[in-house]
């Protein structure tokens, strides 16, 4: 369908998105005509967002049912007739009605098949049944009809299940929201019109419309359609909130963060549509092989014909009945749907729980894995960062320390940042004026501060800015470096002193290690830029014998291009400072991307919450989706060539070649809605 639309005048793109059952249509002319052409190939269509040229799917799916039982009962009717001996006339009338009404969309789409010389599975089956026509056999023609409308019915049935968890997560963005304006008036509006700063009340029970932060009240929310946390989480004045959460017991006023196309779940949505159309390589495969396969099955019919009857003198309506067989076992539909049902199916179960999948390509590297490369600082670690230790140098107080440091780490992402501004915080010392601020990756950062430069950073930055390093050991001296970090502060002109923050591994890391090894991943290695001793203590308490210390952003990318070299490699991080390793490797994932656009954007696979033991089950459903979409192309072609073998030897009629095409469609659909009921394990923290 796909090609046949991008040969229409005015049509520049073309894109499926098989999961939501949308095309998108890049055209300069009407689109009307490109709506009408798809209502005359068999498919329902309508333009989504817009009012106009609307045309009910359903009222399409329900005149394919009406026509479906039409046609059967025209079929019996030609049976029995046949039974009642009223008459071949009257049976063949019959037949032909059953044809005409089991057959109308599949012969229109084959007509328009023809126009473009595309030869695809209507074209099939309408040559299989006139076919049949032609050699006297109207029963079996009408049968081949009824059985392929039937087996089309149940494949759009079983495939739109598939769709069901992407159209949950649509379904979750409320339409409308109750907007208080500034007099305290309660209005509702259509969500769409809800802006920025805006504030939105949202009473128990009821869907969060907006991305925003808690004003004012307090309620539990269950946060698990976007995070696919299973617990609900508390709310109350200062936290964010998701559009699609559930409130559950109290009142929450909540100002608004993002229109409501930027909210997390639009985002969601709009990844996991995209998702769909990047295909995956098997996909690409098939799809490649189906376009040349159908004119070679042709050919194949055509020397069935042609060599027992011309060249072994064999009976014409004998062979050309076997012919005809053969067009219809050669149907490519179990072979081509095989792959994006379990891909869709796979995807969207995922994303119920919190994980989203950028393609099938990934979800197929995902079966494949052979390293994996952890983060360390907010991956393996807490990421919950404290002051440890505050060492002055000589000259210098505590309180100078710490307003130094503040001055460089008011305007920080970095980790060590948010611990160092809670203490000047717990210690009522006001943040100080600076400005300038400048960052060196890897490394640490630079502001302004009364009027000379102050650095914070690691021991390579102090070295490598030529800062005096007269005294740094007598600082150093003391600190038990295991699972601490050292933040040196420095002018140009001296050491400032020296804080120490610490950090300890996630309750749930050895589990999921351990579960990782199990798996048969034995290669796993953390990175960090890190002091190597501090690196070295984290590594020893999770059993990770593989680490590299003090990197850069770039020595973090060269390491895991390394790996990728020798297989698929997974890199796990943060989305934020991790994306040029995430970038780097075969697969990236990012933790905790809720909230985060950019960790949103830059992974191929982005977890919503924090939950470590998730990445065993992202290895486990890469791992069983390959394993699916191997059974379902086996099956297809076992299938087809066990009933080419017995077409040939005579044991196989038109009837049961259609039952054996429509069974491996239903069969390849449902094994690979078996991914849809795939089980996340609840994450298990050590101790507990």
């Amino acid at each position: 369908m796909v090609d046949k639309i991008k040969r229409l005048p005015g049509v520049a793109e073309v894109q499926l998105n098989f999961g939501v059952g949308l095309i998108r249509v890049t055209h300069a002319g009407p689109v009307s005509e490109i709506i009408n052409f798809i209502l005359t190939n068999g498919y329902g269509a309508k333009t989504v967002g817009n009012s106009d040229d609307l045309t009910p799917t359903a009222d399409i799916l329900t005149r394919k049912r009406l026509l479906t039982v039409t046609s059967g009962i025209f079929l019996c009717a030609g049976v029995t007739a046949g039974w009642l001996g009223l008459g071949n006339d009257i049976s063949v009338y019959f037949f032909a009605a059953a044809m005409v009404t089991g057959g109308f969309y599949v012969y229109k789409s084959a007509l328009q098949s023809l126009r473009h010389l595309d030869l695809d599975m209507n074209v099939l089956m309408t040559m299989s049944s006139l076919g049949a026509v032609f050699i006297g056999q109207w029963s079996e023609a009408a049968t081949v009809v009824f059985l392929f409308s039937i087996g089309s019915m149940l494949q759009a049935y079983t495939i739109d299940k598939t769709r069901n968890s992407i159209k949950k997560m649509i379904e979750l963005s409320p339409q409308e929201a109750r907007l208080v304006t500034p007099e305290g008036i309660e209005e509702v509006i259509p969500v769409d019109r809800v802006k920025p700063g805006d504030v939105v009340l949202v009473k128990p029970g009821e869907y969060i419309p907006v991305d925003g932060t808690v004003a004012e009240g307090l309620s539990w929310v269950n946060q698990a359609p976007i995070t696919g946390e299973s617990n609900p989480v508390e709310k109350e004045k200062g936290d964010s909130v998701f559009a699609g959460s559930v409130n559950n017991d109290g009142s929450l006023q909540i100002i608004v963060r993002h229109n409501n196309s930027d909210s997390t779940l639009a985002k969601m949505i709009r990844l996991v549509e995209e998702a769909q159309v990047k295909k995956a390589p098997s996909e690409q495969f098939v799809d490649t092989f189906a376009r040349y396969y159908t004119p070679a099955v042709i050919i194949c019919a055509l020397m069935v014909i042609i060599i027992p009857v011309a060249v072994l003198n064999r009976p014409f309506a004998e062979w050309f009945y076997k012919a005809l067989v053969l067009l219809v076992i050669a149907c490519p539909c179990a072979l081509v749907i095989s792959t994006p049902v379990s891909i869709v199916s796979a995807v969207g179960n995922a994303a119920r729980h919190g994980i989203l999948i950028k393609g099938g390509a990934y979800l197929e590297a995902l079966g494949k894995v052979k390293s994996i490369a952890f983060d360390k600082t907010g991956t393996l670690t807490t990421g919950q960062l404290a002051v440890t230790g505050i060492r002055p140098a000589d000259g210098f107080t505590e309180e100078q320390l710490l307003q130094a440091a503040g001055a460089v780490e008011r305007y920080s992402e970095h980790p060590v940042a948010k611990p160092v501004m809670a203490e000047l915080a717990r210690r009522d010392i006001a943040i100080p004026n600076s400005d300038t601020f400048f960052a060196y990756p890897g490394k640490g950062a630079r502001c302004l501060f009364k009027g000379e430069y102050i650095y914070a950073g690691n021991k390579r930055l102090i070295e490598e800015l030529g800062i005096p390093a007269h005294g740094i050991p007598k600082v150093e001296d003391g600190f038990e470096i295991g699972c601490e970090s050292l933040v040196y502060i420095s002018s140009a002109a001296r050491l400032i002193g020296i804080i120490t923050v610490s950090d300890n591994p996630r309750g749930e890391a050895p589990g999921m290690l351990l579960e990782l090894k199990r798996l048969g991943i034995q290669d796993v290695i953390m990175l960090s830029g890190d002091h190597k001793d501090t690196v070295a203590d984290i590594a020893g308490k999770l059993g990770i014998r593989q680490f590299r210390a003090g990197l850069l952003p770039e020595d973090k990318v060269k390491e895991v291009e390394k790996l990728a070299r020798a297989g698929v490699t997974v890199m796990v991080g943060d989305g934020v400072n991790d994306a040029p390793a995430l970038a780097a490797a075969t697969v990236g994932i990012a933790m905790g991307a809720a909230g985060s656009d950019t960790a949103l954007e830059t992974a191929d696979v982005a977890l919503m919450n924090d939950e470590l033991g998730k990445i065993p089950d992202l290895i486990k459903i890469g791992t069983k989706t390959l394993s699916i979409i191997r059974q379902n192309v086996a099956l297809a072609v076992v299938l087809k060539l066990v009933f080419l073998v017995l077409t040939m030897v005579g044991m196989a009629n038109l009837w049961m070649a259609v039952f054996a095409d429509t069974g491996a469609s239903v069969l390849v659909t449902l094994n690979g809605m078996r991914l849809a009921g795939f089980k996340y394990k609840k994450t298990v923290v050590s101790g507990e």
